[in-house]
């Protein structure tokens, strides 16, 4: 590399004001999209357990539940458990509730607002941010193709779909503000904007972790090449800010959304005492380092220092909270593993996805492998830092992909800004040559870039093939809210159903549930593991020792079918195939009604 990793934005100023212009237009032609289509996300929830269990959650809030209180009382045990999500997103969706309630005097209608408003902010600024990242690394010739390119990426994925108000959303929009702001910020304020976005990344989730470390590494890295060697001392400002940032705003989520009887209480898997303290040790240390006149002229004194402050770290980490260095899910019950891992569809690595649904796969992995090809052939010919940063989000995002397919979330709009500095490229050559060849390489360029395109592609070669998708029908698997209309009528009490119907019953009905595809659950998970593919006695002691006074069957759910294959001789498969029990009673319902209700009848 012949030049030294230091940002150094090529966006002209008051450029800003053009990419925010086209970011709300972007979403607001998505939210056009969305209404010529019906708005089916919001008619269906399409089976978002995590967008109705959010929505739960916030009417508990809404209806006096403390700030600091996260256990969902109506789900698992009696008792129920603490949630991992954090009040930062429910609070602003709890405002748009709460004002157009207001407003309107009727809180069904506050709720359907924030439903359909959401997302739409959101992916405004998704895209703003993006088209920043687009003009730092691909110059103005990038711009258009961005504008296309990233709006598909974010239109097409569906997590700024309205109604989709879980986490990954806003998560994905503070990755790229932070990207942002390292790309094509400057300085020491820019610093503090990427380290404020990583800070508030943490407090939303644990997912964030790898986009937060790579964050950390650039600026630390772009200081260790630079130090305050470089005109007005960019890359050590931007360091410092970043730091700061970082531990500033991580006190400040600290602070606002864990309780102070919780402070010295460690959780791997949501913000508190062992996240606060990396934040805050590193932050500080970064500024500190930064601050250092001799560490700003000295190669080797900056290496030490960084290294010190990495091993400090790691020791923290490992002395004090060695339970969040292990596998995430190595302590989970083997019957957890392979009846509710599974079916969490975001926690499934690339090769489980590729053999269960290629075409599927082929949307999720074609367009950032083809980005990290292209940008790394750029890289090569023109080394430039903002390609570098991008280039280790993009990888560290696609690997993250690899593990989980949680990361798609994040590799695919970082590399349809990698693409669209491609086209960008194509679209200046074309330009300034006559070779009559130009014009249809760029049209190539152009269609294997968006994403979509892909995705189409599979899914013709799949039909050429004589392959026949299983299309699920809302109408069978219960994701309809008119599926609960009988089950809401009846009395509330605590209800044995499937995990996937967990959050669908919460939302629309008055009655608890005992499981949910929520890993802090496990109680309430492997106590209806066990009734449904157990047998009727031992589903018996599991209802009576939980109070259970409804049962429900969904036969056109995927679920029903996966443990009815792993115990054909259990109880939910003598249910399905209308063998109850003599001590549940079938409500009366129509035909049409996917959801079979049953009472248990009291002991005689």
């Amino acid at each position: 590399m012949n030049e030294t990793m230091m940002p150094q934005s090529a966006v002209r100023p008051g450029t800003w004001r053009v990419d925010a212009m086209l970011g709300l237009a972007g979403a607001l032609l998505a939210l056009g999209l969305h209404a010529l289509a019906g708005f089916p996300t919001l008619a269906g929830a399409n089976g978002d357990n995590d967008s109705l269990l959010r929505l739960v959650e916030i009417r508990d809030l809404i209806a006096g539940q403390p700030w600091f209180d996260l256990h969902q009382y109506r789900m698992g045990p009696p008792g129920g458990f603490i949630m991992h999500w954090s009040r930062l997103v429910d609070a602003p969706i709890a405002a748009v509730i709460l004002a157009v309630s207001a407003l309107t005097g009727k809180p069904a209608t506050g709720e359907a607002v924030a439903l359909l408003v959401w997302t739409t902010p959101l992916m405004a600024a998704a895209l703003t941010f993006l088209l920043r990242i687009a003009r730092a690394v691909g110059d103005e010739w990038a711009t258009m193709p961005a504008f296309i390119i990233c709006a598909a990426a974010l239109h097409f994925s569906g997590v700024f779909a309205p109604g989709n108000i879980d986490h990954h959303n806003v998560q994905l929009t503070l990755c790229l503000a932070a990207v942002a702001a390292l790309i094509a910020g400057r300085g020491y304020v820019a610093g503090i904007a990427a380290g404020a976005a990583c800070a508030l990344m943490l407090g939303v989730g644990m997912e964030t972790l790898p986009y937060v470390a790579v964050a950390g590494l650039t600026v630390a890295t772009a200081y260790l090449l630079n130090g305050r060697s470089d005109a007005s001392g960019e890359a050590a400002a931007k360091a410092a800010g970043f730091g700061t940032g970082l531990a500033g705003f991580g006190l400040a989520v600290f602070v606002a959304t864990v309780p102070a009887s919780l402070w010295l209480s460690p959780y791997c898997d949501a913000y508190s005492i062992p996240q606060f303290s990396v934040a805050a040790l590193s932050g500080i240390g970064l500024a500190a380092a930064t601050a250092s006149a001799v560490l700003g002229r000295s190669f080797r004194a900056r290496l030490a220092a960084l290294l010190a402050l990495g091993i400090a770290v790691a020791a923290l980490v490992a002395a004090a909270f060695p339970q969040c260095i292990a596998q995430p899910y190595a302590g989970l019950d083997p019957k957890l593993q392979q009846l509710y891992l599974s079916q969490v569809t975001e926690a499934q690595p690339f090769w489980r996805v590729l053999s269960g649904d290629w075409v599927k796969a082929a949307g999720f992995y074609v367009t950032p492998i083809l980005a990290l090809i292209v940008l790394g052939l750029r890289l090569r010919r023109h080394s430039n830092a903002e390609g570098w940063i991008l280039l280790a989000f993009l990888t560290a995002a696609f690997a993250v992909s690899l593990w989980q397919v949680r990361g798609v979330t994040f590799s695919l709009p970082l590399a349809a800004v990698a693409l669209a500095a491609w086209v960008g490229d194509w679209r200046h050559r074309t330009a300034l040559t006559a070779d009559r060849y130009a014009m249809p390489r760029m049209v190539t360029v152009w269609l294997v870039s968006l994403n979509v395109a892909w995705s189409a592609a599979a899914h013709a070669a799949s039909t050429a093939l004589g392959e026949t998708a299983p299309l699920a029908s809302p109408a069978g698997t219960c994701e309809r809210a008119a599926d609960y209309a009988t089950l809401a009528a009846q009395s509330p009490t605590t209800v044995l159903a499937i995990s996937n119907l967990g959050s669908q019953i919460l939302a629309r009905s008055p009655h608890r549930v005992l499981a949910g595809l929520y890993h802090r659950n496990t109680s309430g998970i492997l106590f209806t593991l066990d009734a449904f593919t157990g047998t009727a006695e031992q589903a018996r002691a599991t209802i009576e020792s939980n109070r259970i006074g409804l049962v429900v069957l969904c036969r056109g759910n995927a679920e029903t079918a996966l443990l009815t294959g792993h115990a054909p001789a259990g109880f939910l498969a003598a249910l399905r195939r209308g063998e109850p029990p003599d001590w549940l009673e079938k409500l009366p319902q129509d035909a049409s009604e996917p959801l079979e209700i049953y009472r248990v009848r009291p002991h005689p």
